[in-house]
């Protein structure tokens, strides 16, 4: 059992699938080329010490006081997965962790899921703990939700952990059933435009714990386990909770039509049902801010396939998909909508679907 080790897990985009993950439904992400990579060494005193390339100062501590509150920032996203996996019964000891990283924090790409995926397999292998990887991602979403406080579901880490090169990742949230759809535009003369707009992407802020609430408050007065049971129009509910409903409902049938689009090889068709996402994240489950929507018709009106928001909302990123050739176009027409706003000048790229958590082979020297 070695003692040091580089591991790296990526980031996301979610194709399709908002909002539904804490409801027991599907989504469809795919992992990224960002990452976050941590740098492992084991150590025999019960001291965690934690570092970032990206950010100044050090965390350290013992593990033996691990608990929720004590570590705050970036730090409490690592501290958390090895408190979870002790909380598990794993036999976590010490640990020096070095993270660095290219996923844009705040964006909406779930870099904090890569960096709990990417903790959590380093300090487990290095302890010689084996994990089925779907383990790993409840341990990975139980730190975020009870030792960083955000009650996210387990989308995130998921993707980062299971993620397969050129494929999506089509999950069943309720029973972690996963397929692997094969999801490859750039064969199909498309690209997978992802534009960053720079409105800051906060969930920790009370917005999205309040999403989750309606959603299982409209669950327990209709009866079911989750809004995923549920088929058809929602009915003898409270008016704010309507529209909530709807949205999850109608997200989850859209999610299996794009997934039945992408096995048929017709991802020339995934377009339209990815701006009807966006337009119900907007109205029903009011989500999107304004950069997010200003993106999303500045790529409609330059001729984008479809375009939605992507992540919680709130700010972050916008997915379109566009013609090859009309990518720089697109991303241009957002610059211009941006600065005819007045707004912060976003950030774009295409995305290809990559693989997922991994330890790195360094070269030698």
């Amino acid at each position: 059992m070695t003692r040091d080790g580089v591991f790296e897990a990526p980031g996301r985009i979610n194709l399709i699938g908002e909002h539904t993950d804490y409801n027991d439904g599907f989504v469809l992400p795919i992992a990224l080329s960002h990452s976050v990579r941590v740098r492992a060494h084991r150590r025999d005193d019960g001291v965690l010490r934690m570092a970032s390339r990206q950010v100044g100062g050090t965390a350290e501590l013992s593990v033996a006081d691990l608990r929720p509150g004590v570590v705050t920032g970036w730090a409490a996203y690592v501290a958390g997965v090895v408190w979870a996996l002790r909380e598990a019964g794993h036999p976590i000891g010490g640990f020096d962790l070095l993270v660095d990283g290219t996923v844009p924090p705040g964006a909406g790409l779930s870099s904090s899921a890569a960096l709990e995926s990417a903790t959590a397999l380093a300090v487990t292998e290095l302890s010689g703990i084996a994990l089925d990887r779907r383990e790993l991602a409840r341990i990975a979403q139980r730190a975020e939700n009870e030792f960083v406080g955000v009650p996210c579901g387990i989308m995130d880490q998921s993707a980062s952990l299971l993620a397969w090169e050129r494929h999506a990742l089509l999950l069943d949230t309720r029973t972690l059933a996963v397929e692997h759809i094969p999801f490859d535009p750039v064969a199909a003369g498309l690209a997978l435009l992802v534009v960053d707009t720079k409105a800051p992407h906060r969930l920790v802020d009370g917005e999205y714990a309040a999403r989750r609430r309606d959603c299982h408050r409209a669950a327990e007065l209709l009866g079911v386990a989750a809004l995923r049971d549920l088929v058809g129009e929602p009915r003898d509910l409270p008016e704010k909770l309507v529209p909530r409903v709807r949205h999850v409902v109608g997200e989850n049938a859209r999610v299996l039509e794009v997934a039945d689009l992408l096995r048929a090889g017709r991802v020339h068709e995934v377009g339209p049902l990815l701006t009807a996402s966006h337009e119900s994240l907007r109205d029903d489950f009011e989500v999107t801010v304004p950069e997010l929507d200003v993106a999303v018709e500045a790529l409609l009106h330059e001729g984008a396939l479809g375009a939605r928001m992507t992540g919680g909302g709130f700010g972050g990123c916008v997915v379109a998909l566009v013609e090859e050739s009309a990518a720089d176009a697109c991303a241009a027409a957002v610059r211009s909508a941006f600065a005819g706003h007045g707004y912060t000048k976003p950030e774009s790229w295409t995305a290809t679907a990559a693989g997922g958590a991994r330890r790195v082979v360094e070269p030698p020297g």
